[in-house]
């Protein structure tokens, strides 16, 4: 059974189930999504638990009666007459809507009619398992200026099984959500009231963090080529008219007024890459040149859809961009990707989904450009052997790209790596190299983004791990308590002994018990915990807790090291 039919076919219940309890409620949308189904309501008064549990029991009424879902095809004029006397506005709107002269409608039994296209299901009763969700706002079309529904979500699966797993993965997720451990470990905070919302402060463990992964991300982008770069955050309006961001663009991007001219706090770093391009004449034999920068860029994005560190109004991106010639482009591309499962599997990301954005409604360049373009991003995927999806129509308005989605620990996905190809930005900037022949080419453009947002990939990490990252990310690697106070100096020597050979530590002195200064290391998820007592002192061993495995017994402070070296090296 097709899962999409059968949540489709779910929503349908619960717009039954609704209708029946609360006649006055006007109907929405209905569609199934990727982990289930939505249902759009006006109503006056909003839904509680209370009516969800009501509705749930109503919908196992419909789906007990084993009603057949009937498809029934009639004019636009009929159905227009039909819904008016429902007083059905919203599926008015959407007939209106319609090109086409005929409309399909679906009957459950005698009882309830709907606007759809289907499919569906045979009969009600071939549901078995589904759960309602949560509500929420929705403006009618996604259009602030509209009305704004009530969004009921739910879920539906072929056996309570799939139901019962997926649910306690949604418990599991809410203790696993980075806006809940983010806080809690002392890695972020986002000050809504005081700076403003989609804007994050990183605590010292969260700075500290961040350096760990851009240090790692500068060493292998040398490795492989990339030349550092360093662009303005500001830049004169013009740039991002020749760009096309500010026909295109603009409604997320800040603007501000400097000297009577126009400037605009960078939404990405691709023109200020053209620029250092263009600084001087380029050879084929220079090309494929590679710019990498750690640039943080500015977007206006509505408060609606800010979310802890998955959306933001600021962030860095780890973006580069390779400008080289046509025979240098699948190749490049194929580079891409090897180096983005490189460092997915480095982050301990193993599961990949990737998907092919083509040609949008709103574009620039030529047609042929872009076929060129999605052909170069087409051979690279299949020259790899890579299964993908492809979304039409949902490419960058400059060009077509691959987007590289990472699983986690409960198989969700996350936004990660994009590849880009463009011809249009360097015909905008007249971009040039001399070939062989001493005549001027165009060179083609690559962007791409390898973590994406440092933001958006710190909580992927802190969900994957439930916090508990490996040691060579944990910004505190190592906790040292000693038992007595009179043992504070040792415990410092074997600190800066720690810090000496590059291993993060801190000392817990504080005055509560041995085991409540574990408990609070344990909390904090910290890697290792060295307790110190007087006969560690004259032994000169530590004894040694291993996050999640316990007491490992007492050893040598420099076997200790060694071992912790290794492990830090082997990114463990």
């Amino acid at each position: 059974m097709d899962l999409d039919t059968l949540r489709h076919s779910c929503s349908h219940v619960m717009a039954e189930a609704v209708k029946s309890l609360w006649p006055e409620a006007k109907l929405g949308i209905g569609p199934s999504i990727e982990d289930g189904f939505y249902y759009d309501f006006d109503k006056k008064e909003p839904f509680s638990d209370e009516d969800l549990a009501r509705i749930e029991d109503k919908m196992r009424q419909i789906i007990a009666g084993n009603k057949p879902f009937v498809r029934e095809e009639i004019s636009k004029k009929e159905a227009l007459d039909l819904f008016s006397k429902l007083r059905e506005d919203y599926k008015i709107d959407l007939i209106n809507r319609i090109p086409d002269e005929r409309v399909s409608l679906y009957k459950t039994g005698d009882d309830f009619l709907d606007l759809c296209r289907g499919p569906h299901v045979q009969s009600t009763g071939r549901i078995k398992a589904f759960k309602l969700l949560s509500v929420a706002g929705a403006y009618w079309h996604g259009i602030e200026t509209n009305p704004m529904l009530q969004r009921i979500y739910g879920t539906c699966f072929e056996t309570e099984q799939e139901l019962e797993e997926y649910l306690k993965n949604i418990e599991e997720a809410k203790e696993r959500d980075h806006r809940k451990l983010g806080p809690q470990l002392g890695f972020f905070d986002i000050y809504h009231e005081e700076a403003g919302a989609g804007l994050v402060f990183y605590h010292p463990k969260g700075a500290l963090l961040r350096k760990i992964i851009e240090d790692y991300e500068k060493e292998e982008h040398l490795k492989r080529g990339y030349q550092m770069v360093i662009t303005p955050h500001i830049m004169q309006a013009e740039l991002w008219k020749t760009s096309g961001h500010y026909d295109y663009y603009k409604e997320n991007m800040y603007t501000l007024k400097v000297e009577d001219k126009e400037f605009v706090l960078k939404p990405m770093n691709c023109p200020g890459h053209i620029l250092i391009y263009k600084s001087k004449t380029r050879s084929y034999r220079d090309l494929p040149i590679r710019f990498f920068e750690l640039g943080t860029v500015y977007r206006n994005e509505k408060a609606g859809v800010l979310h802890g560190l998955l959306r933001v109004r600021g962030f860095t991106q780890d973006d580069a961009h390779i400008f080289c010639t046509p025979e240098q482009l699948t190749p490049e591309i194929k580079s891409v990707i090897d180096f983005v499962f490189d460092t997915m599997k480095v982050f301990g990301f193993d599961a990949l989904g990737i998907e092919l954005s083509t040609r949008p409604e709103k574009y620039i360049g030529s047609d042929e450009d872009w076929q060129r373009a999605t052909s170069a991003l087409e051979d690279a995927l299949n020259a790899r052997g890579l299964h993908y999806e492809v979304n039409e129509g949902e490419g960058a308005f400059y060009g077509p790209k691959i987007d590289i989605k990472l699983k986690d620990a409960l198989k969700r996905k996350w936004q990660c790596a994009t590849i880009q190809c463009d011809f249009a930005l360097p015909k905008r900037f007249n971009l040039a190299y001399v070939d062989s022949d001493g005549k001027e080419q165009q060179p083609i453009m690559l962007h791409r983004v390898l973590l994406g947002s440092l933001e958006r990939f710190t909580g992927a990490l802190l969900e994957h791990y439930k916090g508990n990252l490996p040691l060579w990310l944990s910004p505190v690697q190592v906790v040292i308590i000693p038992i007595k106070e009179t043992l504070a100096e040792s415990a410092l020597k074997i600190k800066n002994t720690l810090l000496a050979n590059s291993i993060r530590a801190e000392i817990n002195a504080q005055n509560e018990t041995l085991n409540k200064r574990i408990r609070q290391a344990e909390m904090e998820k910290v890697p290792y915990i060295l307790v110190l007592g007087e006969r560690e002192v004259k032994n000169g061993t530590v004894a040694v807790r291993k996050k999640g495995e316990g007491d490992k017994g007492s050893v040598p402070l420099e076997k200790f090291i060694e071992e912790i070296k290794a492990q830090i090296r082997d990114r463990v």
